[in-house]
């Protein structure tokens, strides 16, 4: 008897300037069998970042327009933009037994939660606040303003880290990489997402009585 690999949905969150989408990319280039998922945004694109790769850039009306067709898995309002995940995209890799890797935060996050529970949520956080601030002010892209309000968020974003399976601090890249892929491979062998191999077992333990 052997266990029938299914894909995961793994939703990582974390805190702006956290490092996560830095972290997901070297783990999808590292390990195979991850599908990293692309949402949806109403946000201007930064700069460096490509249509279809990093988002997908639409307006306030084309969102909703999505939203109404049922086609998002969840959204979220984020410092006056609007972020979502695309349905068809996650399901599609899900079937086809891949680790489909979120990028979300933590509103949709618990949304996820409630509609998948078995799907994985893990929190990345730097350090300390300190390396957090000047993280976000290394990026160059935003004014003091900005730095200000996503730093807020993060103090707001806080008092909901407990709700995640597990936390990553994202100090070394490479040793974070490493700690996030065993941490997935073993999700795979909880007994939540082997309710089939289980059912099995006791039917033929049944059967031998």
């Amino acid at each position: 008897m052997k266990m029938t690999r299914k894909g995961i949905l793994i939703v990582v969150s974390g805190f702006s300037g956290a490092g996560k989408g830095t972290l997901m990319k070297e783990l999808v280039r590292t390990y195979e069998n991850y599908a990293l998922s692309v949402s949806m945004t109403t946000r201007s694109p930064r700069p460096g970042e490509e249509e279809g790769k990093e988002y997908f850039f639409v307006s306030e009306e084309e969102f909703k327009e999505k939203l109404e067709q049922d086609g998002l898995i969840e959204y979220a309002n984020y410092c006056g933009h609007y972020y979502g995940t695309p349905r068809e995209y996650v399901e599609r890799q899900l079937e086809k037994g891949k680790d489909v890797i979120l990028e979300i935060e933590i509103q949709g996050a618990l949304k996820i939660k409630e509609k998948f529970p078995t799907a994985l949520l893990i929190f990345v956080m730097p350090p300390d606040a300190a390396e957090l601030k000047k993280r976000l002010e290394g990026r160059g892209t935003e004014s003091p303003e900005v730095i200000a309000q996503r730093i807020c968020r993060a103090r707001e974003e806080a008092v909901g880290i407990e709700e995640y399976d597990f936390l990553i601090i994202n100090d070394r890249l490479e040793e974070c990489v490493k700690e996030m892929h065993v941490l997935i491979q073993a999700a795979h062998s909880t007994p939540a997402r082997n309710t089939e191999l289980i059912q099995t077992m006791r039917k033929e333990l049944e059967a031998l009585v």
